[in-house]
C-alpha cells in the first residue's frame, strides 16, 4: 500500500449510518462470507460466457485501435489489459480492466505489487490516450471483469468489488457488504452512478437483505434489474 494522495471521488462509499445499522441489524452479525446461490452463479457464468462471445468483435476491435493509436503516437502505445489487487467476498483477486492512460502515468513499480494507486492517474482526463476516453465513457473498461466472473472472482450483479486498501477503508467504515458476497460487475449501488446516491451504501444492504431473503428465481429476477439500469446507464454514455 502506498500514501500517494487519492483522486477527489476515487472512494465515495459512506459508512453505515444509525438507520442501516437498526434496519439491517441481522446484517452485521455475520461473521463468515454468505454461500453462494447456485442459481446465481450458474447465471453468471452463463451470461457471462455469452458477453463475452459478444463482446469479442468489439474487443478486437478495441486491439486494432489501441495498436493504430501507439503507431501514431509513440506515448500512447502499450498493452490493453492490466489489472490490479481487489476484494470479493472476503478474498483478495486480480481485477481486469482495459487501459486507459499513457503508460507513462503508470507506476510500474507499483503495477508489479498489484497497487490500485499504480493506475490512479486514469481520474485525469488529460492523462487518457484517444481510445481510453472512448473506452471510459461507454465503460468498455469492464468487460475483462467477465472474465473474473467466468472465474468464480466476481457476480454479474453485487456490490462493486474494491482496491485492497479501500476495501479495507470501507470495513474499517464499519460496511459488511464486501465482506459477504461476491462484488459484482454491477449493484443497486453502482447503477446510481453520476447521481447523488452513488456512494450511499444503503442500496448495498438492501441487496444483501434481498440476497439473504428472496427465493432463487426472486434473487434472478431483481439481478436482470439491476442489469437493465446498468445497461441504460452504459448506453447513456456518461463515463467520466
Amino acid at each position: 500500500m502506498t500514501n500517494k494522495p487519492e483522486p477527489k471521488g476515487a472512494f465515495p462509499y459512506r459508512p453505515p449510518d444509525e438507520t442501516i445499522k437498526k434496519k439491517y441489524r441481522h446484517i452485521f452479525e455475520f461473521d463468515k462470507p454468505l454461500d453462494d446461490r447456485f442459481p446465481k452463479v450458474v447465471f453468471d457464468k452463463v451470461v457471462a460466457a455469452l458477453l463475452l462471445l459478444a463482446a469479442a468483435p468489439i474487443l478486437l476491435l478495441l486491439k486494432i485501435a489501441y495498436v493504430i493509436e501507439g503507431w501514431l503516437i509513440s506515448d500512447n502505445k502499450g498493452p490493453m489489459f492490466f489489472s490490479y489487487n481487489a476484494v470479493s467476498a472476503g478474498k483478495v483477486f486480480r481485477k481486469y480492466k482495459i487501459r486507459l492512460i499513457k503508460m507513462k502515468y503508470i507506476d510500474q513499480e507499483g503495477a508489479k505489487r498489484g497497487d490500485w494507486h499504480a493506475y490512479s492517474a486514469e481520474w485525469t482526463p488529460e492523462s487518457r490516450t484517444h481510445v481510453g476516453r472512448f473506452v471510459k465513457r461507454f465503460y468498455l473498461d469492464e468487460l475483462p471483469q467477465l472474465y473474473n466472473i467466468l472465474r468464480g472472482d466476481m457476480s454479474i450483479v453485487g456490490p462493486r468489488p474494491l482496491a485492497v486498501h479501500h476495501y479495507e477503508r470501507d470495513r474499517k467504515q464499519g460496511n459488511m457488504t464486501r465482506f459477504l458476497v461476491k462484488g459484482g460487475l454491477l449493484g443497486l449501488g453502482h447503477v446510481m452512478k453520476g447521481t447523488p446516491e452513488m456512494g450511499n451504501p444503503v442500496y448495498e444492504y438492501e441487496y444483501i437483505d434481498k440476497y439473504l431473503g428472496l427465493s432463487a428465481i426472486g434473487l434472478l429476477w431483481l439481478d436482470l434489474i439491476i442489469i437493465g439500469r446498468g445497461i441504460k446507464v452504459i448506453f447513456q454514455g456518461k463515463g467520466l
